[in-house]
């Protein structure tokens, strides 16, 4: 009676060793090659261009998912605003990103959700900007899609 169930354990454990690898060549018998050193590509010089952007038409969110977001550069800092005030759709909104060019050529992003909590009402990101052009793009996230809900040139307005 005692030798069914330590047999059965012993095949067990014989089994475990097959499937985890435990019967691999050991460390003689394993050979080693030499690893080639990959070579550098030749550098080629490059000039500090900005890109060269230019606006595209954005996505309308279905009605059903319709939120309202205000962008604005404020002054005298010239910081980039995005202000979500809710909406139809804010129930499936789940994310919200914006993408910064600065005149100067860097890229900066922020993301609303901050992984804790889906957006609110009232949430606002925040970019500093240039006194230049900055090139906003606004992405939404929402039902499961992202949708592209704005982009334009933002520049201080001195009237």
């Amino acid at each position: 009676m005692q030798k069914i169930p330590i047999m059965l354990a012993f095949f067990g454990i014989v089994l475990c060793a097959l499937f985890a690898g435990c019967t691999s060549p050991t460390g003689a018998e394993i050979q080693s090659t030499a690893t080639p050193v990959p070579t550098s590509p030749p550098q080629i010089p490059t000039t500090d261009v900005p890109p060269i952007l230019t606006p595209l038409p954005v996505e309308t969110l279905p009605e059903e998912q319709s939120v309202e977001l205000v962008l604005s550069k404020q002054r005298p800092d010239s910081s980039i605003h995005l202000l979500y005030n809710g909406g139809k759709g804010e129930v499936s909104v789940k994310n919200i990103m914006m993408k910064v060019t600065l005149s100067n050529g860097q890229v900066v992003q922020q993301y609303m959700n901050d992984g804790n909590r889906k957006p609110r009402r009232g949430d606002e990101l925040i970019i500093e900007g240039t006194r230049g052009k900055d090139f906003v793009q606004v992405y939404l996230t929402s039902a499961g899609r992202t949708y592209k809900v704005k982009e334009e040139f933002l520049a201080l307005s001195y009237l």
